[in-house]
């Protein structure tokens, strides 16, 4: 790993927030250890719920990902090709459609079309990310300096390798940005996923809402809130990490 990098990566970018959440997340087991729970609530939480909703958030969120990722990006470069230019504007504006529209209502449209199930709720959390990571991409590679371009192509570099060694490098940190984005947005609309039977987090909060059971309700959503800021964390480090080396030498 370079010097830079290394500055980069201080020790408290390495360790505050992981111990940030180790400690509230060792404070919330602490304090259920000591709450009241009634039969509802021991009912709720019985039988491994609470892991197995915790591993279908993090399922939900990685395979939504992974899609918005192999669409997103592939379409920002074929928008930002000459030949296709002209479609951008109707792309974007179809993204952000679906980032517009409320999330709880697109996905009760998917569940009437689909059904209940994973899929309606997948398809949800997708059309809800991609915007950041289509407009990241287009606006990464359209920002390039065309001098650069140019004289790549001078010195015999094919349209493939134009874009592979010099346009996608220089647009990575726009796009990153992007995707970090995207991640901190599915985890949080994957918590919605429970209204479309595909579970996730979500089933911890409605249940202590509906029910008033407060101890479910704090679990759920702490559990939420500490998933997307290690997320957001992971993809930061991704960030520096993923970073051309040659952008950072005038750093």
């Amino acid at each position: 790993m370079s010097v830079l990098r290394q500055r980069r990566l201080g020790w408290r970018k390495l360790t505050f927030l992981p111990g940030f959440l180790v400690v509230l997340l060792v404070a919330t087991w602490v304090w259920f250890q000591q709450a009241e729970l009634d039969t509802i609530s021991e009912n709720a939480l019985s039988h491994g719920q609470v892991s197995k909703a915790l591993w279908q958030q993090v399922q939900l969120t990685v395979i939504s990902t992974f899609f918005v990722l192999i669409i997103a990006i592939p379409l920002g470069i074929l928008l930002t090709r000459r030949r296709f230019r002209k479609a951008t504007p109707v792309a974007l504006a179809l993204a952000n459609m679906g980032q517009a529209t409320p999330a709880i209502g697109l996905l009760a449209l998917l569940v009437i079309w689909l059904g209940i199930g994973r899929r309606a709720a997948l398809i949800g959390i997708i059309a809800y990310a991609i915007l950041p990571v289509l407009s990241n991409t287009v606006a990464g590679l359209k920002a390039n300096d065309p001098t650069l371009l140019e004289a790549a192509r001078g010195i015999g570099m094919s349209p493939t390798g134009v874009l592979s060694r010099v346009e996608l490098p220089l647009a990575v940190p726009l796009i990153l940005a992007g995707v970090r984005t995207a991640l901190v947005l599915n985890v949080g609309t994957a918590t919605l996923a429970t209204f479309g039977g595909g579970g996730g987090l979500g089933v911890l909060i409605t249940a202590g809402i509906t029910n008033q059971r407060m101890p479910i309700l704090v679990l759920g959503s702490i559990l939420t809130v500490s998933l997307a800021l290690l997320v957001d964390w992971l993809a930061s480090l991704a960030e520096v990490l993923l970073r051309p080396r040659g952008l950072e030498a005038g750093k």
